[in-house]
């Protein structure tokens, strides 16, 4: 409803607000602030709560989005293994022209070129990948995607 709407819509802005800012925020009791959260949360909509970094101050200067194909048979391996590879941030297996995409992070080029074509492409279950590189990002909130 509007008040989980509104509570999620603040949380991500700030996901360390007190319950009590939060209810002042949303206009609701400290206690329907504290019941709501925590129905958000048992119910796994809210799955945690955690600091948004931004990777050129930590020395991930590179961001890439790299499209991939592996062995049919295979993508349930894959998948594990693509997420412990340094530097991925996201693994989605997809349909249509890819079966896999990564958001990659990398201190340089050398980096992002030893991850794509020797760590992948060592993996004998990959067959192809496209490489993209990220000039720029924007983020939104979850909410801002609704239909209105």
């Amino acid at each position: 409803d509007d008040i989980d709407h509104a509570i999620l819509m603040e949380l991500q802005r700030d996901g360390r607000l007190a319950v009590s800012d939060l209810a002042v925020r949303v206009s609701v009791s400290r206690a329907t602030a504290y019941s709501r959260l925590k129905r958000l949360r048992d119910d796994g909509v809210i799955k945690s709560v955690r600091a948004e970094i931004d990777p050129s101050k930590v020395g991930l200067t590179i961001g890439a989005i790299v499209l991939g194909d592996v062995e049919q048979a295979s993508w349930r391996t894959v998948r594990t293994r693509l997420l412990a590879l340094p530097g991925v941030e996201y693994v989605a297996l997809t349909s249509g022209g890819h079966d896999f995409m990564l958001i990659v992070r990398a201190p340089d080029m050398a980096a992002l070129r030893d991850l794509v074509l020797l760590k992948l492409h060592d993996m004998p279950e990959i067959r192809t990948t496209q490489t993209m590189l990220m000039l720029d990002e924007v983020h939104r909130p979850i909410d801002d995607h609704a239909a209105a």
